[in-house]
């Protein structure tokens, strides 16, 4: 494996030395975590109570979005009624339409009343193709330090598409970890980090993973990120997956609320009780780790380092964590690759409907 000028070839993933702190102390900008309301419930429907608001900061840097200070809680869709400092009580009627929440009209009049309501979700998409709710996402999180953690065995053309969305479309620093340079992955990463030396901090191990010739394991990988990392929040992402737009922003926010956790795709027990399903939006029961914001000091107490893949790490880690877990309510600009190195039996099934 070839030397990077970026980065010293440590022999294994366990020698990489750590200089970050990594206590538990509250951090800074985040509220405190929400707990679990009630334990083994699965949230359905657009009721994810702080699940929404958005925006990141790279660690220690701006996040994709910048912006003003902190806010109250988040308002609009998908925030169960919370009113924030500022917060438009009538956004519809701001932009011209009816529809006001206090004028029911008559009450056997079911034309005015569909009226209403259309006239009401016509204003609430104009605000967001207007970009309102992403940007007041940005300038609520502005002050908040996250770090997108990318773990490399592989796939080449995947990991530069990966990391070259993260840089077209956030501001966040990326730590990525190279195991053993399969198929070149790690000369990507190498050239990458040279050309983005601001954003882009690279650490490269000979050890290959397990299943390809080696010993390095997803579990030990990804917890060393965790203590690389000095951020409030660290965004846990796949390689298989590349952003489109800002997908961070939404679920930074919704860990500064109050979640511990937010992700892409929520997970819930399925019928069949030996596999888990699709679930979301809303409070879940598990997150899947292909992209999740996490605080930081509850992942390092939670994350499964002896996990040996994304299957067996995901739903441990969520079920390890301690509060609140949600999927926010807007649709993420994210696309897959490919599917995720996962056993069938490990991988969710589809939920229904």
């Amino acid at each position: 494996m070839s030397e990077s000028p970026h980065a010293t070839v440590w022999p294994t993933v366990e020698s990489i030395p750590v200089s970050a702190v990594t206590d538990d102390r509250p951090p800074g900008h985040l509220r405190p975590p929400r707990p679990q309301e009630v334990a083994g419930t699965v949230g359905t429907g657009r009721d994810a109570a702080g699940g929404t608001a958005s925006g990141t900061a790279a660690g220690g840097a701006a996040g994709p979005g910048t912006g003003g200070g902190a806010a109250g809680p988040a308002t609009g869709v998908g925030t169960a009624g919370a009113r924030g400092r500022g917060a438009r009580g009538n956004p519809a009627a701001e932009l011209g339409f009816s529809g006001d929440p206090g004028q029911h009209g008559v009450p056997d009049d079911d034309m005015l009343h569909a009226q209403r309501t259309w006239d009401g979700t016509l204003a609430t998409n104009r605000m967001d193709d207007l970009g309102v709710n992403a940007e007041r996402q940005r300038v609520e999180t502005k002050d908040v330090t996250a770090s997108v953690g990318l773990v490399a065995d592989g796939r080449p053309q995947d990991v530069r598409a990966c990391v070259e969305s993260l840089v077209e479309h956030t501001g966040a620093t990326i730590l990525a970890l190279d195991l053993g340079d399969v198929d070149g992955a790690g000369d990507v990463l190498a050239e990458l980090a040279e050309r983005h030396p601001e954003r882009i901090r690279l650490w490269r191990v000979a050890d290959a993973p397990q299943g390809r010739g080696g010993g390095a394991t997803l579990g030990a990988a990804r917890m060393k990120l965790l203590h690389l990392d000095s951020s409030e929040v660290h965004v846990l992402m796949d390689t298989s997956l590349v952003l489109e737009g800002d997908a961070l922003t939404p679920l930074v926010a919704a860990v500064k609320e109050g979640a511990v956790a937010a992700g892409r795709q929520g997970l819930e027990p399925a019928e069949s009780g030996d596999r888990w399903r699709q679930a979301g939006p809303g409070r879940v029961r598990a997150l899947s780790a292909d992209l999740m914001a996490v605080r930081r000091s509850a992942a390092l107490a939670a994350f499964p380092e002896r996990a040996d893949s994304a299957g067996d790490a995901d739903v441990e880690f969520s079920l390890a964590l301690r509060g609140e877990l949600v999927v926010p309510p807007e649709r993420l600009p994210v696309r897959r690759l490919r599917e995720r190195d996962v056993a069938p039996e490990q991988a969710p099934e589809q939920a229904p409907g």
